[in-house]
């Protein structure tokens, strides 16, 4: 056991991951309703919404948000779901985390900054609006 859970339950809550990795919407949703914490992060401090967010699944984000997922948390990298949808281009998940109120600043790795290191204009555009 680690960090007092059993080997089934740290499979779990990996499935769990790998659930929002892959835009499993379903599953992933059905595991929030049944208790598993919207927020709940890995060791690297990514949160599902994060992990959703960077793999570019607006479906799974949007399921995230519904169920209470924070758009604010900042992973120990300094990475936001906001900053990870500008990494990977993602202008549906970046338009849903704006309009749920996501802070294009926040994080030392912020949309922002994000957009302008990797040069990414209309991303830079599109979260100036929003400032």
């Amino acid at each position: 056991m680690t960090h007092g859970l059993t080997e089934a339950e740290l499979a779990f809550l990996h499935e769990t991951f790998d659930l929002a990795r892959e835009g499993s919407t379903a599953a992933l949703a059905a595991r929030v309703d049944a208790g598993v914490p919207a927020d709940l992060t890995n060791s690297a401090g990514d949160t599902l919404l994060v992990l959703a967010a960077y793999h570019a699944h607006p479906e799974t984000v949007r399921a995230l948000l519904d169920r209470g997922a924070d758009h604010a948390r900042v992973n120990d990298k300094g990475q936001t779901a906001l900053g990870a949808a500008v990494f990977r281009q993602s202008r549906p998940v970046v338009e849903l985390l704006l309009a749920a109120g996501a802070d294009p600043a926040l994080g030392r790795q912020s949309g922002l900054a994000v957009a302008e290191v990797f040069g990414l204009p209309e991303m830079s555009e599109l979260l100036r609006r929003h400032l």
